[in-house]
């Protein structure tokens, strides 16, 4: 119960001292250094030489617990340069699914003119305990991120657990290092501005006997067209280069010009995807049940129309539409 208090209190602390920003710049109000967990022996053996040469009145054991004071003060300038001279930036935060991982993509720059070495990142996980195991490992093998080497910028990718539907606001981001010597740590926190949008798990159900067209389908065949060989589209004027053998000569011979046929094949019915055609009795049930027929959709490649309490949509298709309407599903209040 106190760890608990003081931890809430030490991190509104750190979270008063940096703003909300999708670029951050980090400097000596924000970046904090002390003694790593080895770096306490070496604090212990100060403490002992210095305290065993005064005791003895040995010149030996002082002049070593001078030497290695001088060496600690060089490991705290050198350690703390390394994460005070970066600068981070959220480049794309990318539409994640709910109870899953997303992803977050970071520029890690460096504004002074030495590189900054050994640098350690990743997200502050929420409770990942209804997480598969399968994204467990994804978050152990790539939750922390180890740059060797930062000279100018470097973009990376980490994954960050979304476990709620809807605005998700990011984990703070740490980074640290313990550069040169591992006898001090230095690190420091970033919160991002920008959230995480959560679109609902898909939930299966009989999706044959819940789909129908579109209303404005007055029959079989989709308004929507795409360049063919099949169904005559429209006139153009001709272009040269263009095949003779699509010129209209039909207009030619009436005076009306050198115009080209084109052509478009169908790409078959359109679909429409309602909100109160869905089985569950429940709202988030629903959206759930929504997200798996517009992700149906998606691999059929066919058009459709997804209607929601907040709106109807447009027609379309393909992977662009589809993450819009998921966007929609993750908006939804």
């Amino acid at each position: 119960m106190i760890v608990q208090f003081v931890r809430q209190k030490a991190d509104r602390f750190f979270a008063s001292r940096v703003k909300r920003s999708d670029d951050v710049t980090f400097g000596i109000r924000n970046v904090y250094i002390f003694f790593s967990r080895q770096g306490l022996l070496f604090g212990v053996l100060l403490i002992t030489t210095f305290v065993t040469g005064i005791n003895y009145g040995n010149n030996l054991v002082l002049g070593l617990c001078f030497y290695l004071f001088g060496v600690w003060l060089l490991t705290v300038f050198h350690t703390f340069v390394q994460v005070s001279a970066l600068q981070v930036r959220l480049v794309e935060v990318a539409l994640a699914q709910s109870g899953s991982i997303g992803w977050a993509t970071l520029e890690i720059s460096n504004k002074s003119a030495k590189p900054s070495r050994q640098i350690f990142l990743g997200f502050q996980q929420p409770n990942t305990e209804s997480l598969s195991s399968e994204n467990k490992a994804v978050l152990e093998m790539s939750g922390s991120v180890v740059l060797p080497y930062v000279d100018k910028s470097v973009l990376v990718r980490l994954p960050v657990y979304a476990n709620q539907r809807g605005r998700m606001t990011l984990p703070r981001l740490e980074i640290h290092s313990v550069y040169p010597l591992g006898v001090m740590k230095v690190w420091t926190y970033a919160y991002f501005e920008c959230p995480m949008w959560v679109y609902p798990t898909p939930v299966a159900f009989d999706w044959q006997n819940n789909k129908k067209s579109a209303p404005s389908d007055g029959n079989e065949w989709s308004n929507i067209g795409v360049v063919g060989q099949s169904d005559f589209d429209t006139l153009n004027e001709y272009v040269e280069g263009e095949s003779l053998a699509r010129v209209s000569w039909s207009h030619v011979a009436r005076g009306a010009g050198m115009l080209t046929k084109h052509f478009a094949d169908s790409v078959g019915r359109e679909w429409l995807i309602d909100y109160q055609d869905m089985p569950n009795a429940h709202h988030e049930g629903r959206l759930s049940e929504l997200a798996f027929a517009v992700l149906q959709m998606r691999d059929s490649q066919m058009p459709f129309v997804l209607n929601l309490p907040s709106g109807a949509g447009e027609l379309g298709q393909g992977d662009e539409f589809v993450n819009q309407c998921l966007l929609r599903l993750a908006k939804e209040p």
